[in-house]
Order: structure tokens, then sequence, then C-alpha cells
């Protein structure tokens, strides 16, 4: 025995319905990511420098390894 309720409006959705409703989303959404965007900004900024500084550092390692070592002389 399965019933099925709608807890919707009654009668057929329209666009308005649908575009009303996804504006409430949006702006809830809105809302917290503006709330954030200082951490985000941050946060991201963080990550680059992070990502910069090992990438740096494993390119010099490498280097090392895979350079010759030129003996210069002078007569």
């Amino acid at each position: 025995m399965s019933t099925s309720r709608r807890t919707g409006p009654p009668g057929p959705v329209t666009k308005a319905d649908i575009e009303r409703k996804l504006r409430t989303v949006a702006g809830g959404v809105e809302e917290s990511i503006a709330s954030r965007r200082q951490k985000i900004i941050a946060g991201g900024i963080a990550a680059a420098v992070l990502l910069l500084l090992i990438s740096f550092i494993l390119g010099r390692r490498v280097g090392k390894s895979k350079s010759a070592v030129i003996e210069v002389r002078r007569y």
C-alpha cells in the first residue's frame, strides 16, 4: 500500500514556479559564498604558493642529479 503525496502547489508546474524556486536557492548560495570570499581567496593563494614552492624544490633536486660536473682549467 503505497500512496504518493504531492508536496507542491496543486496543478501543473509553470516556468514562473521553477524560476522562483531557482532564485531562492541561488540567493542562498550567493550569500554563503559572499560571506566566505576572503577565506576562499586566502586559501587559493596559499595553495598556489605551496604548489610553486614544491615545484621549485623538486626542480632543483632533479637538476642536481641530472646535471654534469664540468671542470674548467685555465693555464
